[in-house]
């Protein structure tokens, strides 16, 4: 692919990409035997990126889900730049919320560049996949590997994929689930770096869940949870100590 091409593609996506508000009002969602959430209340402004912790079952996958459209509350909902998320709304908001997992869910027998193209495939949109697909893999250092199998790629390259498969349709809103989970130190703190990167190129609002610390500092915010609610909610700011300050986040 030209130059020239993936500056076209990446003008076109950069246009069409909008960061979003979301709130959670009165949020709770049960299980049998199980309370995910406690009526929470969440805002995040168009923009922002907040990092949920806190130890597992806290409630950070669930706030991601709800968010997300995955699953619905029991009471309270959620609202989109200031309109309330309804079940007949629920397809067009996935398709503008990307999502990261800790796991990477590529297909196997896919190359890096149909992986990245595999959410849009079966449906008909208005921009030229091949050229997009290209734009991001170069957008997250692998455009020179799209024709490479996951058993070809690394853990973090794998990711990578991951992360543009996860902005294909220019989401502006990005969910991720302990995206450095199952990488090293090293190889997740160049991910993270690479979202942050991502955040500013493209415009998105992004909610990560995380257990690590030094993760939870990249964020504007830091929002803990503990059995199904908020207990703290922190605002991480130039002047302070960050990684002090999150020394008591850590599960």
């Amino acid at each position: 692919m030209q130059g020239g091409d993936v500056r076209a593609a990446r003008d076109e996506g950069e246009a069409a990409s909008m960061a979003v508000r979301v709130a959670l009002r009165g949020v709770s969602r049960r299980y049998p035997g199980l309370t995910a959430l406690d009526e929470v209340d969440l805002e995040v402004a168009a923009g922002e990126v907040v990092m949920l912790t806190g130890p597992s079952g806290a409630g950070k996958s669930t706030v991601l889900h709800v968010t997300g459209g995955m699953d619905q509350p029991d009471e309270g909902h959620v609202e989109i730049d200031g309109a309330e998320l309804v079940r007949r709304d629920l397809d067009r908001h996935r398709r503008r919320t990307g999502f990261v997992f800790q796991r990477f869910h590529l297909l196997p027998a896919l190359t890096a560049l149909d992986n990245v193209l595999a959410p849009v495939l079966p449906r008909k949109v208005d921009f030229d996949r091949r050229a997009r697909g290209m734009e991001l893999l170069e957008a997250v250092g692998l455009d020179q590997r799209a024709d490479a199998l996951p058993s070809q790629l690394s853990g973090g390259q794998q990711q990578r994929v991951a992360v543009a498969r996860a902005l294909i349709n220019r989401p502006g809103l990005l969910l991720a689930d302990e995206p450095t989970g199952n990488l090293d130190s090293v190889i997740g703190r160049e991910v993270i770096d690479l979202l942050m990167s991502l955040r500013e190129r493209y415009g998105m609002t992004m909610l990560i869940a995380t257990h690590d610390a030094e993760v939870a500092a990249n964020g504007d915010r830091v929002v803990r949870l503990q059995d199904g609610r908020i207990v703290s909610d922190q605002r991480i700011t130039p002047s302070c100590d960050v990684l002090q300050r999150l020394g008591g986040l850590r599960p």
